[in-house]
């Protein structure tokens, strides 16, 4: 293992990436990537399938070599040092338990290869069971357990290492609905305890809002913005960014820029009507762009309120309880808005759609947020 850097120190990142690329023959999977993730932090790696974050997951655990580049836990350079010497712990998609062990004997199965005594095996795994609620089920097999729980054991296998960096690959994907939102609850409050640094993969935004402190959402190997979930969805970098972060996703539909001062674009909608929206003030609008408004960010009005943007046809009206989901035909295309659960709309009615243009967006040639 390297020597710490010359400009390691305790108050820099837990885990660095410089310059990473990852080839697969011909194919990049991974593109000149460098990211820092702070000690006792949860950060996401979010995007689509096929946009490297398991790759770049793994180069992280050391069961991917890098390319090119190198990474950094703990200011020491671990690019060449093998997964068992990085203090990292993984947790997979699948539970990967040993059907023929009990939920101790999973537990502290790391512990039995590395030679602990049985004493101190039996001690972890209770220490870690009761972390994780599980003390009731020690002596029980995987086939005896429901999915939560079983995951709940995969991540106890992890946490009997004492890692200095958890690595979440997935690792809710496999359960319903209802056991991923408490499964979530129960990473949560695990990093509310433990402090200890995670790095967590995902394609659900939902997951990365709900529980990173950092979002890191990448497109094609490459970062398209690092941020908290609420700069994010409030300031996307981009469209894609825009586009992936929210449910339902934003509007999008093409406009003019009429003209711009101060900070302050005055755009032309598709049908004539007129709206203003803030650029930053080194940008020099011009021309066509495209418009992004959340669904939340629309709101219903007469088909012939001068406040409108445009007027429009309801198609669909899903009813969620606590919100209400409309999707309307209107001159832009078509669009969706969200409003109260008991949001008075049905189908085939015309409506008027109002911006809330302190939150509109816009958006350039090639994607990137004005």
């Amino acid at each position: 293992m390297s020597a710490p850097t010359a400009n390691g120190n305790e108050a820099g990142p837990h885990v660095e990436l410089r310059r990473v690329t990852k080839h697969y023959g011909a194919v990049t999977a991974i593109s000149d990537l460098s990211l820092k993730v702070e000690k006792g932090s949860f950060t996401a790696l979010l995007g689509p399938s096929g946009c490297g974050k398991s790759t770049l997951l793994r180069m992280i655990a050391g069961l991917e070599a890098i390319t090119a580049g190198q990474c950094f836990i703990d200011s020491v350079d671990v690019t060449d040092v093998p997964p068992a010497q990085r203090r990292i712990a993984m947790v997979f998609q699948s539970y990967a338990l040993y059907p023929h062990m009990t939920v101790r004997q999973n537990i502290a199965f790391s512990l039995s290869v590395a030679g602990a005594p049985r004493k101190v095996q039996h001690e972890r795994a209770l220490e870690v069971a009761r972390i994780l609620q599980l003390e009731s089920y020690l002596d029980r097999r995987p086939a005896e357990l429901s999915g939560g729980q079983r995951q709940r054991v995969a991540i106890g296998r992890a946490l009997v290492r004492k890692p200095e960096v958890f690595l979440f690959d997935e690792p809710l994907s496999n359960l319903d609905a209802k056991l991923r939102v408490q499964m979530r609850l129960e990473l949560a409050k695990l990093h509310a305890d433990l402090r200890t640094t995670m790095i967590y993969v995902t394609h659900d935004q939902t997951e990365a809002m709900t529980l990173a402190d950092k979002i890191v959402v990448l497109d094609k190997g490459t970062i398209s913005q690092v941020g908290s979930p609420l700069d994010l969805y409030n300031h996307p970098a981009n469209k894609f960014v825009a586009a992936f972060i929210g449910s339902p996703s934003m509007n999008f539909f093409g406009a003019e820029i009429a003209a711009a001062h101060d900070g302050v674009a005055s755009v032309v909608l598709p049908g004539g009507r007129g709206a203003r929206a803030r650029v930053r003030n080194d940008a020099r609008p011009d021309g066509p762009v495209e418009l992004g408004v959340r669904p939340e960010h629309l709101a219903l009005t007469s088909a012939d309120d001068p406040a409108a943007a445009f007027s429009g046809s309801v198609v669909i009206v899903e009813r969620l309880g606590s919100a209400t989901i409309l999707y309307i035909d209107t001159p832009a295309g078509p669009l969706i808005a969200q409003g109260e659960g008991n949001l008075a709309a049905r189908p085939g009615e015309t409506i008027g759609l109002a911006l809330s243009e302190a939150n509109v967006h816009l958006f350039g040639p090639t994607g990137e947020a004005l």
